[in-house]
């Protein structure tokens, strides 16, 4: 009895001191165990989606205006959303941007300004927290809504949906800290795809295609091709920041040398974007786009009359749009 007596004893002598080491252990590491139950709320996936549609508006108007002038009327319509997604060490970002604006003045009639719709996606990989490099998947779409013309002459379309289309598939890396505001991405492996689908601008070797064989009486001997493949190298950049308050701007460069055709040529798309905010509902842009393609010729009209023109080279192109418009968050 005396020995049953001594073992209970002993063994609530050993859980008492177990329980009073326990007690000092958590009391002596709280933030161990506050940290940790903080990283566990990182742990949730999280999505974050963005929707916004606008439109903006150019008007100029003359009545008995003894400088003379002529009236104009322009719009644009746009809308642009995102949905990205964070989980642990790996991001999956997704946006779509597309824009059709048109122009009209006296005796011109609807001629089009502004026409894209644009796709893009990419899903990266942290090695670790303490790195601001992503090994990054990106892939990336744009073509366009509608018939694109060589004003005046509106019977013969330069452009039209899928004529070109755009793809761009790479692997690569991605640096930065916060990718919202500021990105690098760099891909020494990008497969580019020009689509032309449209089989008189593909047999006129239009955006770079393989033109059509021609005999010696222009007969068609083998049509042109719908599709152009390269690979190459591409430097992609994109910077956000706020300079004021209610203003903001956005820096999108795009650089891309193909390896195997004419590794060398750089084509180059850059597009900046300044949104001035008056109120909620209502903002002011301005938007300037460079882009110049090595692939793209530019068509010269000789005789307006007769509606005879040739092709030249590749040259610098450049779209600018100022003005001010309604735009709302949904």
């Amino acid at each position: 009895m005396s020995l049953v007596l001594l073992n209970t004893h002993k063994v609530f002598r050993f859980s008492f001191f177990v329980l009073l080491f326990v007690m000092q252990l958590v009391q002596a590491q709280p933030d161990s165990v506050f940290f940790k139950a903080k990283d566990d709320k990182l742990l949730i996936p999280t999505w974050t989606v963005k929707k916004e549609a606008g439109l903006i508006f150019n008007q100029v108007s003359f009545t008995n205006w003894n400088a003379g002038g002529v009236n104009s009327i322009a719009a644009t319509v746009y809308t642009r959303g995102s949905a990205n997604y964070k989980y642990k060490y790996m991001f999956w970002n997704n946006s779509i941007n597309a824009r059709y604006g048109i122009n009209t003045q006296e005796n011109t009639g609807l001629r089009k300004t502004d026409d894209i719709i644009e796709i893009i996606s990419s899903v990266g990989y942290q090695s670790d927290t303490l790195s601001n490099w992503y090994g990054t998947a990106r892939f990336s779409f744009a073509t366009q809504f509608s018939n694109g013309f060589n004003y005046p002459n509106t019977s013969t379309p330069i452009s039209q949906f899928m004529a070109p289309g755009y793809l761009f598939f790479g692997l690569g890396a991605e640096y930065g800290k916060q990718l919202k505001h500021f990105s690098l991405y760099m891909s020494p492996l990008t497969l580019k795809a020009t689509f032309v689908l449209d089989q008189r601008l593909a047999n006129s070797g239009a955006f770079g295609v393989e033109p059509a064989v021609l005999d010696d009486q222009e007969n068609i001997i083998r049509r042109g091709k719908r599709l152009r493949r390269e690979f190459g190298f591409l430097l992609n950049n994109i910077y956000e920041f706020e300079p004021y308050e209610n203003v903001k701007v956005r820096n999108i460069l795009s650089l891309y040398s193909d390896y195997i055709n004419s590794f060398g040529n750089i084509d180059v798309d850059w597009e900046i974007i300044f949104d001035f905010k008056v109120n909620n509902y209502m903002k002011a842009s301005f938007i300037s786009h460079l882009r110049y393609d090595n692939d793209i010729k530019i068509t010269k009209v000789i005789d307006q009359e007769n509606n005879i023109t040739e092709e030249g080279g590749a040259k610098l192109q450049w779209r600018q749009l100022l003005g001010i418009g309604v735009a709302i968050d949904f």
